[in-house]
């Protein structure tokens, strides 16, 4: 049977196919279960959400920009031309996309691939990072720069040190850790900024990778060797693929409709482009070409590869269920197939009608997902599923996640992958907590 968390609990951890919950959260709670067993305590970080939840829509934001705009051009009858002509197009090519936004999974949570270092949005123009290896650092460093404008997802370089990038308004912040005689290299021209703490780290913006027309940065994606980063927009038609060592971006177009998702499989053999008009690509990177794909269930709000980068699981904007691509043969063949996995309790349980976010941890046994509405006593819950691949994916639910706070709403989520003992899902809730949650249920870590 599910673990369902009663109401008035906070969920703590998973033993074992078993949701352990307690009254409140505290670190004499996780040091009672998981951290015998794990040997180190994830407290949560705190931090302030009112920014986040009253901070004005990508519409609103836009609306906005054209009134400034327009109180500064009045006088100039070619510059207003322009303005109106580009408004006309975007309304023209990108009715919706703005209003579509916030049903995107955007990432606003992402843990180092090889450290205990987390990161999160926590602010229209800020980033914590909690480094849980840090012994003496027990604040977070809080990024902040006056590139940083509008923070919509942030990613960590695959074997690139402790480098993360951060998509925000007209372009890509790229910060990196240094240490007492280890100086960061800045690209020249950027407008660089240093963070310090008395543990001796000091965070830098290193680089800034320019958007097209200042457009804001809404989907973002690392090739696993850490050398490309993908990037696209809700405003534009293409994405840009950046050689970031060299401060480069490619734009690669395919169709009008913005950009709403984009993932670089685990092995690097192949891409997956998705855009609000509800198509999406099947790209194999060995000669770029791609395969299109269309939707009847909406328009991808997210996606999420399998360990071995063959199969890929996608969310649709007006579905309870989800989708699995499995290629037919290997890389770079494009054949594949496109199947449903139901999750009934979805629906029958939550009497929701669309999943919302989707994370699927890097063994492929754990799947947490959020969904839309449902009604009062499972409304803001994260379903956390049990899934088997043999090749086709089923999925078992064993329960459901509650969030500290009054009325907690899951705003992101993400594994740790690299966490040897299995996985970790950090959740960042409305009520201002960013909360990790050990999943145990692996043999050789069982006492």
């Amino acid at each position: 049977m599910a673990s369902f968390p009663p109401l008035g609990s906070v969920t703590i951890c998973e033993i074992k196919r078993v949701l352990i919950t307690a009254e409140n959260l505290s670190d004499d709670r996780a040091k009672e279960t998981y951290a015998k067993i794990l040997g180190i305590v994830l407290s949560p970080v705190s931090f302030q959400t009112d920014h986040l939840i009253s901070s004005p829509s990508p519409e609103q934001g836009l609306e906005q920009q054209g009134r400034t705009e327009e109180s500064g051009q009045r006088n100039s009858w070619s510059t207003a031309l322009r303005v109106i002509f580009s408004d006309s197009l975007k309304r023209l090519f990108h009715p919706s996309d703005v209003k579509l936004l916030p049903e995107v999974d955007l990432h606003g949570v992402s843990w180092h691939h090889h450290k205990h270092i987390l990161a999160f949005i926590s602010g229209p123009n800020h980033v914590t990072i909690r480094d849980y290896e840090d012994s003496e650092g027990k604040e977070p460093f809080i990024l902040t720069n006056e590139s940083q404008r509008d923070v919509k997802l942030l990613e960590w370089r695959p074997n690139g040190g402790r480098t993360l990038s951060v998509a925000c308004k007209g372009g890509i912040c790229i910060w990196t850790a240094s240490y007492p005689g280890n100086t960061a290299s800045v690209r020249s021209g950027v407008a660089s900024g240093t963070i310090s703490s008395g543990s001796g780290t000091r965070w830098t913006l290193i680089d800034f990778l320019r958007s097209h027309d200042d457009e804001q940065i809404s989907a973002l994606s690392w090739s696993p060797d850490g050398r490309y980063l993908a990037t696209g927009s809700y405003e534009s038609p293409s994405f840009t693929i950046w050689d970031v060592a060299q401060g480069l971006g490619t734009p690669i177009r395919r169709g009008l409709g913005g950009i709403s998702t984009l993932k670089w499989s685990p092995t690097g053999d192949y891409f997956f482009a998705a855009k609000f008009d509800g198509t999406f690509y099947l790209w194999e990177t060995n000669t770029w070409t791609s395969e299109p794909w269309s939707s009847t269930s909406g328009f991808v709000t997210g996606a999420t590869w399998d360990p071995d980068g063959r199969m890929i699981l996608v969310a649709f904007s007006d579905c309870s269920a989800l989708g699995s691509i499995h290629f037919a043969s290997k890389p770079p063949s494009l054949d594949a197939h496109l199947l449903p996995v139901d999750l009934p309790e979805i629906q029958s349980l939550t009497h929701s009608k669309g999943i919302e976010k989707i994370a699927w941890d890097a063994s492929g046994e754990r799947l947490a997902i959020s969904y839309k509405d449902g009604d009062e006593l499972y409304k803001g819950l994260i379903a956390i599923y049990d899934v088997r691949r043999t090749p086709l994916i089923s999925a078992s639910l064993i329960g459901f996640i509650r969030g500290p706070g009054h009325n907690p709403m899951p705003i992101a989520f993400s594994f740790h992958d690299k966490f040897k003992q299995g996985p970790l899902l950090t959740v960042c809730w409305s009520t201002g907590f960013c909360c990790t949650y050990p999943l145990i249920f692996r043999s050789h870590v069982l006492p």
